[in-house]
């Protein structure tokens, strides 16, 4: 079955959301994006939408903008998807099977020969998705899914580098190999050092796009405080 006027508008917005060529705050225009997609107004209207329960877009009045990004809340979003996955990784190393902890290996060493952004990003939540299901339990799966969601165009800016996609995947197997030694407390102390040099990375690279991208309707922000 061939790509719908949606799969089609939904593709390319997101495409051009990730890599930040429409900016964070940028406006969309419904009428504005039916000559720029070849799509009319009702395929890209339910493209913004499913953009929307992605965090990528969000109404402004009577339109549309690109989300903003909130580094204040960047940071929270690591701080909870660090305390999920350190949950899970305990759990996991209780109540996994032999067998299931060598697929998780397997899925962090996946791919190797073919490093591109794209594939980066999807190894990278399929790994973090599986150690969390292999807790046995579902509230944690949930929450690692709507953590990786909602940072979704925020690691897409980490895996750019060959460097950064190249030494998450290490990480990923430094962990797996953790969890197949039945060590929780190494795979914790793995779990937190991954996951807070992958929030440095990608704060480092937000500054610098902020730097890069001001005066261009630039919504790469800071709130004074955790977000409520």
């Amino acid at each position: 079955m061939g790509q719908t006027n949606e799969d089609s508008a939904y593709s390319r917005l997101r495409a051009d959301i990730l890599s930040l060529e429409l900016v964070p705050g940028e406006r969309l225009s419904e009428r504005g994006l039916e000559a720029v997609l070849g799509a009319s107004r009702t395929p890209i209207r339910a493209a913004l939408m499913r953009l929307e329960n992605e965090g990528l877009t969000q109404r402004a009045g009577r339109g549309w903008q690109v989300t903003p990004i909130d580094l204040t809340e960047v940071r929270a979003a690591m701080e909870y998807r660090e305390a999920i996955e350190s949950a899970a990784v305990v759990l996991a190393a209780e109540r996994a099977e032999d067998v299931e902890l060598d697929a998780l290996l397997e899925i962090a060493e996946a791919h190797r020969d073919r490093d591109d952004e794209e594939t980066g990003l999807r190894d990278g939540k399929n790994f973090h998705v599986a150690l969390a299901r292999l807790s046995r339990n579902r509230f944690l799966v949930d929450g690692m899914t709507g953590a990786l969601t909602r940072l979704s165009r925020t690691r897409w800016l980490e895996v750019r580098s060959a460097e950064a996609r190249s030494q998450a995947r290490d990480e990923h197997v430094a962990i797996a190999k953790a969890l197949k030694a039945r060590d929780p407390d190494d795979a914790v102390a793995r779990v937190v050092a991954h996951n807070r040099g992958t929030r440095d990375r990608l704060l480092t690279t937000l500054t610098d796009e902020r730097r890069r991208l001001r005066g261009r309707g630039l919504a790469i922000v800071e709130s004074s405080g955790p977000p409520g």
